[in-house]
């Protein structure tokens, strides 16, 4: 089984309707006897880091998602609030990742980015089977920078990282969840991860 976090986010429903494409059972929930018996988490959000740190903490979610000891995964604000700061509201987000959550700036190209780009540098038995340059869905005005825990890359405006991963914890900028068959095989093969 796995648990996806129910919390002031959003895109939490696709996330579930691709893990039924895959044939594996989940449940949405912010109740904490589920989230820590379930084999696998997942963390994913669409919206605004302050109000979605707000959330989690008045729930007490922010000390439970730390204290998890399965695999977790982070998808899109997911990974930002798993990581220390971020400026989207000047919020302090759970710790996890030891990165800074910056605003991309342009003058040439679009914020937010939205679409399709490749990711590369693969670290991670996250990636297994996947090619250098694969591309995958993102839709984001904020990303996490380069660092010791980045274990894939990518460039819009700048380059940043794509997936991060500490110990059990797992983190995707993108969406896999509308990343087409390569989502589909990295959710395959977070589902296989022990």
């Amino acid at each position: 089984m796995v648990a996806i976090i129910q919390y002031n986010a959003g895109n939490v429903q696709s996330v579930q309707y691709a893990l039924q494409r895959l044939g594996v059972e989940s449940i949405v929930t912010d109740d904490e006897a589920l989230i820590r018996s379930a084999e696998k988490v997942i963390f994913p959000g669409v919206g605004h880091a302050a109000p979605a740190m707000k959330y989690l903490r008045e729930r007490e979610l922010d000390q439970l998602i730390n204290s998890l000891k399965q695999p977790v995964l982070g998808i899109c604000l997911g990974l930002q609030l798993m990581c220390n700061h971020s400026e989207e509201g000047d919020t302090v987000c759970l710790g996890i990742f030891n990165e800074q959550v910056r605003l991309f700036h342009s003058t040439d190209l679009k914020v937010p980015q939205i679409g399709w780009n490749n990711i590369y540098d693969f670290r991670s038995p996250l990636f297994h089977s996947l090619t250098e340059n694969d591309f995958v869905y993102s839709v984001h005005s904020y990303y996490a920078s380069l660092g010791n825990e980045t274990i894939a890359k990518t460039d819009y405006i700048l380059p940043y990282s794509a997936a991060l991963q500490k110990d059990n914890f797992y983190a995707v900028q993108f969406h896999p969840e509308k990343s087409g068959p390569v989502g589909e095989t990295i959710l395959k093969n977070f589902i296989k991860l022990s």
